[in-house]
């Protein structure tokens, strides 16, 4: 089965009905699914984080994809790390969307990692990828990455811990939309902002 057929399987349905059904093991299945968002970018934030806070509630559901996003970006972030000599990861880090993050991140690596931390979309795989690469320091990238993952993943299961609320106004849609919209808009001014010519000093380096 190719990686595009098990994408198509993790449908809000099928989803919904996973944790459900194994809601009984506690929070291992939505920590374990927003962990493994970490790894597959293709999976869809907005839905897992806002399935968990469904199923297991606002507070809960927070509280386990906010665990396994964080989990799932250190462990991507240290992996690169320890491996970024590797020839091909030379080879990946030479690539134009990736060696531009690596300066950003060279140049101001905490505000960086925070602010595309706070939206649910955005090349997040990229930045895990640049901070290991450029030799980010361990304390720093923690920090931003769990600071800016509260934010966003509260936000998150605020709006999928109370689907029926649509139901009830539907104009509330529009909101979800316009959060969105705002986080796309959010990721693309700030990669204008990093791309501009380099300041002085900086907080991404170190080992």
């Amino acid at each position: 089965m190719y990686v595009s057929d098990v994408i198509s399987l993790l449908t809000e349905e099928n989803l919904r009905n996973m944790l459900e059904r194994y809601r009984s093991l506690g929070p291992f299945p939505g920590i374990t699914l927003t962990f493994i968002k970490s790894f597959v970018p293709p999976l869809p934030t907005l839905l897992i984080v806002g399935l968990n806070a469904a199923v297991y509630g606002l507070w809960l559901g927070f509280l386990y994809s906010w665990i396994g996003l964080v989990a799932g970006c250190l462990v991507t972030f240290l992996i690169i790390r320890k491996i970024a000599s590797q020839r091909f990861l030379r080879k990946w880090a030479q690539r134009p969307k990736v060696a531009r993050a690596m300066e950003w991140v060279r140049r101001s690596g905490f505000s960086y990692v925070f602010l595309l931390s706070l939206f649910p979309v955005g090349p997040f795989v990229v930045i895990n990828l640049a901070a290991g690469l450029a030799g980010m320091r361990l304390r720093s990238y923690l920090l931003a990455l769990a600071a800016g993952k509260a934010v966003m993943v509260f936000a998150v299961s605020y709006i999928g811990s109370d689907a029926g609320r649509f139901i009830r106004n539907p104009a509330e849609v529009l909101y979800v939309l316009l959060f969105v919209l705002l986080s796309l808009w959010g990721v693309k001014s700030i990669e204008t902002y990093f791309s501009r010519p380099s300041r002085s000093g900086g907080d991404g380096g170190g080992s």
